[in-house]
């Protein structure tokens, strides 16, 4: 043992650790409060707990720095572990040599005044000069005088000493404290009063065991109502990946952190160690030999006993431990005593066995164990097991089975324990365990003799998987009756668990295993089902559209008689066609593919093909038959057990209902389809039905929800189009909010995640040009902006892209409008102008969502012609209003508002401009659209009207009428953005503050101030900002009211930037329809 006479320590090595402090929220939150109130005069008691690594150290140091920060005093003491009695006062001498650096030597003279021979006993260095140094038997012979002069002296000492400073004294490692030490924190804890001290000592959890000498100690603070008491958490499954991120330098692979935290489970040293090794997730030797400290110090009977629970698994009965241990019931009893005292074991939740404090020490003394021990140990686990099947649960029998014989390293046993583990799992839905348990028959088949595996038990194939003698069953699988498996079968079930558990990596390799081993002439069909296989496969990992693996399987069929496969491979193609070519041809190909299908009785392939059918029929135009198609589908699969169908069909009526406006709709049927998902264990499923329900969510205004969402889906989601889809849905929520580096990244991921299917689904592409021409519009780049809309008009917009199309048109229009008066946006714009406009007219129109986005495009287009239209805008917000979809309805109200005071008159049938901004304002308050808000608050500010919350919200500074007034800005054609632009330079904002304020790119308000200077004839933004106060162009009362408040205005949404286009951009829809087979 390299460390041999220490226990684990909570941070013993400083190997990886992360430079970021991660999570820990509440507990900062609770010792920074304490620290406030000990500010004001009243000193605070914290006592910290936590198991051994779980970061109490970090969270000190962290707290600790702070208080520096904050010009505090901090000192700290560590008790050491010498034993039951420990070093008296250890930790108060080495704090207290602390205070020496920490403050000033006169003020420490000062404080310990008249009390120095008493404190030398703690520190000889306090000392009076010329004293003699007290005799230790003064104090530790019980004498309770001198104990109580000592306990006194340091509460006077440090009251002394945090009568004009904050001052924190920690205590660590409470668990290893002498009495001495308990009981004069216990004095200090009860008697120090007014002043400005923190006390807080730290101790390890999982070593007070119930005759532990601290515990009687805590339970005593406990009782006091002045001692707060934290117990600090293992870390989230997303604090984890945050520290292996800080760890790194990178965000860790999705499989690498989730491994991660399932084995350190979620204590940060562990984690920092598995992060730091250079084996991906092996155990480093320093901390398997701080794991085993406690396991050597147990007897050699309890060793043992240990050594074998290690071989049981995560857990083990009682009664499966004692008889594989073959102990007289005493003795068994008196080592399984040991191992629970030394907090090595402790019992299950349910009190039938015993498992390892942690997952990492049980992996320790696993592999502490000698060669072939493991072995042997597995097979004495798996013969008593096959003995006595009752003394496991029933349900976990033939699991366990399966492992103990695998251990053993028994092939002949293995094989067959592993094939019948493999069809529980999979009639249990757990398809990660199936596809586990399949790759290990994999892996032993060639090591068992043929005559062996003539005696396998038979295996559940997949749905229309080729093979004689097999019908297919509710669940779309097929059973053979008394016939083992071949290799091909094993081959093609393992791939789709493979995929649908959503390893679609592992599956593409099975999937190119099969199809080297088949002679295509021979067996045409099974080669088929492979090649359809492999194409989705392809697709699904992002790597290309698949469509030659489609058409070889096509080819493949063609003059063979109907089969299963047959019908398979047209729905494939339809489904292919549905997302890549939407159109008369996917169409009739669908309608072939279920056609087929009810021929050859392939129920399950039928409903698929329906599905594909109910979308393109939504898409081409016939909704409602659409939509009845695929609640059809949905109903029957869900009836016939077939969850990937059932899934798929209900995520595709919650697009299609999002794409026509019934949002509600669209949430409530996307959050059932999770549900089911998520309890059936279809990640891509349960990813993209999340993505559907986060996407109605953004919709109808339920920002916080939609961003949960999308997180658990971006966790969940393993094929390439379903992350493209978040990517996608977060670009908008990020471009809502104003959040440009959140914007960026998410156009980032999507393009990296789409590039390499150049293709592409034409859904996603529209809206990743949206977004993209949004984000060049941010940065300036009118040409760039303008290039991408001109390409994506160029693509077209085939069926089931309208939705996305309406958005991206209403984008451009409003980036055209917002960058009117710029130079470089100025030319060309007319043209752009009328290719939007010939652009709508191709449109369809069949849904109020629809005509909504057209009236509100018209509204836009004039604007950016710069005909200020208040009866368009008008048209625009009565459209709106029953949608049901919050931010352009509030954009519209807002632009109705603004034109109603540039018109400077309105009839007396509309609403005022402040009834309509504050509508706007409210709505863009409550979303956290920052954007929004900052243009509504600067329009107000402009024209005089107060906004706010309450009652008054919306009402004119001034009791009367209000219009919008003259402007001598106009005299100079000064457009709105450049008025708003020049109030901030008068200010004497600089570029970046201007566009902090405006949330707008720095470089965008550079060319608005040089326009500016042009325009007013100016060399100089002193001298533009001094024309402006002669000329009245602005006016000192409103300048501070112009800019957008800094308070609260910005709450729920990041002070960044939002692209002109996205800042006016309304619900943009981004999704993938091609998560109606992603579990297929």
């Amino acid at each position: 043992m390299t460390v041999p006479d220490a226990m684990l320590s909570d941070v013993p090595l400083q190997t990886g650790v992360s430079p970021v402090f991660v999570g820990r929220t509440a507990e900062l939150t609770a010792l920074t409060t304490a620290l406030t109130r000990a500010g004001t005069g009243a000193p605070q008691a914290l006592l910290l707990g936590g198991e051994a690594g779980v970061g109490k150290t970090r969270l000190l140091e962290e707290f600790l720095t702070r208080v520096r920060t904050a010009d505090g005093v901090t000192t700290l003491g560590g008790c050491l572990e010498l034993g039951a009695d420990g070093l008296p006062f250890a930790p108060f001498t080495t704090a207290l040599r602390g205070l020496r650096g920490a403050v000033p030597p006169a003020a420490l003279a000062a404080a310990a005044e008249g009390r120095e021979t008493e404190l030398a006993r703690l520190l000889p260095d306090l000392a009076a000069p010329g004293a003699p140094a007290p005799q230790r038997e003064e104090y530790d012979d019980g004498a309770d005088g001198g104990r109580a002069r000592l306990f006194e002296a340091t509460a006077q000492l440090l009251e002394r000493l945090a009568a004009d400073r904050t001052l924190v004294v920690a205590l660590e490692d409470l668990q290893w404290a002498d009495r001495s030490t308990r009981e004069l924190l216990g004095y200090l804890f009860r008697s120090v009063r007014t002043c400005r001290l923190v006390l807080l000592a730290t101790y390890r959890t999982d070593d007070i065991h119930r005759r532990h000498p601290l515990r009687p100690f805590l339970a005593e603070q406990d009782r006091l109502r002045t001692v707060l008491h934290l117990e600090l958490p293992r870390l989230t499954r997303g604090e984890v990946r945050d520290q292996i991120t800080g760890i790194k330098g990178a965000e860790p692979a999705g499989e690498l952190a989730e491994e991660i935290f399932c084995r350190s489970e979620g204590i940060p040293f562990f984690v920092e160690e598995l992060t730091a090794t250079e084996a991906a997730c092996a155990i480093s030797n320093s901390l398997r030999d701080l794991l085993l400290v406690r396991v050597e110090a147990l007897p050699e009977p309890a060793q043992r006993v240990v050594r074998l629970a290690a071989g049981g698994g995560s857990a083990v009965e009682h009664a499966l431990l004692a008889a594989v241990a073959g102990l007289a019931e005493d003795a068994l009893l008196e080592a399984l005593r040991s191992a629970l005292g030394a907090n090595v074991l402790r019992p299950t939740a349910d009190g039938s066995g015993y498992l390892f404090r942690h997952a990492l020490l049980r992996e320790a003394v696993r592999e502490d164990l000698l060669p072939g021990e493991l072995a042997r140990i597995s097979r004495r686990y798996a013969e008593t097991l096959e003995g006595d099947p009752s003394l496991v649960r029933a349900e976990e029998r033939l699991a366990r089975l399966a492992h103990y014989w695998h251990r053993s390293r028994d092939a002949a046993k293995a094989l067959p324990a592993a094939l019948s583990a493999a069809c529980e799992a999979r009639d249990r839905h757990a398809y990660a365990e199936e596809h586990s348990l399949l790759e290990r028959v994999i892996e032993l088949w060639d090591e068992v003799p043929e005559e062996d595996r003539a005696a396998l038990p038979a295996l559940r194939i997949p749905r229309t998987f080729p093979s004689a003698d097999a019908a297919e069953d509710p669940d779309g699988h097929r059973a053979p009756a008394f016939r083992p498996p071949g290799f091909l079968e094993v081959l093609a079930e393992a791939l789709t668990a493979a995929r649908v558990s959503g390893d679609v990596a592992r599956a593409k390799v099975l999937a190119r295993r099969a199809l080297a081993r088949l002679d295509e002439a021979k067996d045409p069909l099974t080669a088929a089902w492979f090649q359809l296989r492999s194409g989705l496969l392809l697709e699904d990992m992002g790597k290309g559209d698949g469509w030659a693996q489609i058409a070889k399987a096509q080819e493949l069929v063609r003059g063979l008689p109907p089969s299963a496969v047959h019908a398979e491979v047209l729905s494939g193609a339809a489904s292919w066609g549905m997302i890549h070519r939407p159109g008369r041809e996917a169409l009739a190909t669908a309608v072939r593919a279920v056609e087929l299908a009810r021929v050859v009785g392939a129920t399950t392939i039928e409903l698929d093909a329906r599905v594909t059918l109910g979308t393109l029929l939504a898409e081409s135009g016939d909704l409602e038959e659409g939509l009845a198609e695929l609640a059809r589908a949905r109903d029957e699969a869900d009836e016939a057990g077939v969850t990937s169908v059932m899934t798929c069909a209900a995520i595709n009526i919650a697009v299609e209902l999002e794409a026509v406006g019934r949002s509600a709709e669209a949430a409530e049927e996307a959050a059932g389809a999770a549900r089911v998902a998520r309890d059936r264990g279809r990640p891509n499923s349960y990813a993209g039905a999340l993505a559907g329900q986060a996407e109605a969510l953004l919709s109808t205004g339920d920002w916080r929800r939609a961003e949960d969402l999308l997180e658990r889906a971006a966790a969940a989601a393993r094929v390439a189009d379903v992350r493209a889809w978040v990517a996608l849905l977060r670009a908008r929520l990020a471009r809502d909010r104003g959040d440009l580096p959140g914007l960026e990244s998410a156009v980032e991921e999507a393009a990296a995640t789409m590039g390499s299917s150049p293709a592409g689904e034409p859904q996603r592409v529209v809206a990743l040009r949206l977004f993209t021409m949004a984000l060049a519009a941010e940065r300036g780049a009118v040409a760039a902006a303008r290039r991408e809309l001109r390409t994506a008009l160029q693509e077209g917009f085939p069926p089931g892209t309208h939705p996305y199309a309406w958005a991206l048109l209403y984008a451009a229009a409003s980036c055209e409008a917002e960058l009117r008066g710029l130079p470089d946006a100025e030319r060309g714009r007319d043209e752009v102008l009328a290719e939007l406009r010939r652009a709508a007219r191709r449109l369809p129109r069949p849904a109020p969502v629809w005509e909504a986005y057209a009236l509100l495009l018209e509204a836009e287009l004039k604007r950016a012609a710069g005909e200020g239209d208040p009866r368009a805008w008008e048209a625009a917000v009565r459209a709106w209003e029953p949608v049901g979809r919050p931010v352009p309805l509030a954009r519209a109200r807002l632009r109705w508002a603004e034109a109603l005071l540039d018109a400077e008159a309105r009839r007396g049938d509309c609403p005022a401009p402040r009834e309509l901004l504050g509508q706007a304002h409210s709505a863009a308050v409550r979303l956290g659209a920052a954007p929004l808000r900052a243009e509504a608050e600067q329009l107000a500010a402009r024209a005089r009207i107060v906004l706010g919350g309450g009652a008054d919200s919306g009402r004119p500074a001034a009791d009367r009428p209000v219009s919008a007034p003259a402007d001598p800005a106009e005299a100079f054609g000064l457009t709105r953005r450049e008025r708003g632009v020049l109030e901030l330079v008068a200010e004497g904002r600089s570029n970046r503050q201007i566009a902090e304020r405006l949330y707008i790119a720095p470089k965008t308000a550079s060319v608005h101030v040089s326009n500016i200077l042009a325009k007013l004839g100016v060399a100089t933004r002193g001298e533009a900002a001094a024309m402006a106060f002669r000329l009245r162009l602005v006016s000192p009362k409103r300048l501070s009211s112009a800019a957008v408040p800094d308070g609260d205005a910005t709450a729920d949404a990041p002070r960044t930037a939002a692209a002109p286009g996205a800042a006016v951009s309304p619900t943009a829809p981004a999704a993938a329809r091609s998560v109606a087979r992603v579990d297929g």
